[in-house]
């Protein structure tokens, strides 16, 4: 499992941007604060510039997996830790 901590900066544009390999492919993940929806969304961006998933960032307890981008990846999965703070990616 690779543990990356979520930290977004608000002097950077994104706050928060991290290249992430979810079924051996490398994705941009992006992380974006929605002023309307008062919220953060991500956005997983392949080499192409296709997006594989965008969608709100929805958080995980220490006990329970919630996926983000569920069906999209094969044998990858990416959650976002809420209680720790940290984006989860397996294999």
């Amino acid at each position: 499992m690779t543990t990356i901590p979520f930290a977004p900066s608000p002097t950077q544009t994104p706050p928060f941007q991290v290249t992430v390999t979810l079924d051996s492919v490398p994705y941009n993940l992006t992380a974006m604060w929605n002023f309307a929806a008062q919220r953060w969304y991500v956005s997983l961006v392949n080499a192409s510039g296709s997006v594989a998933w965008y969608g709100a960032l929805v958080g995980s307890p220490l006990n329970y997996d919630i996926p983000l981008a569920p069906g999209i990846f094969t044998t990858s999965t990416i959650l976002y830790r809420e209680d720790s703070g940290n984006f989860e990616i397996t294999p």
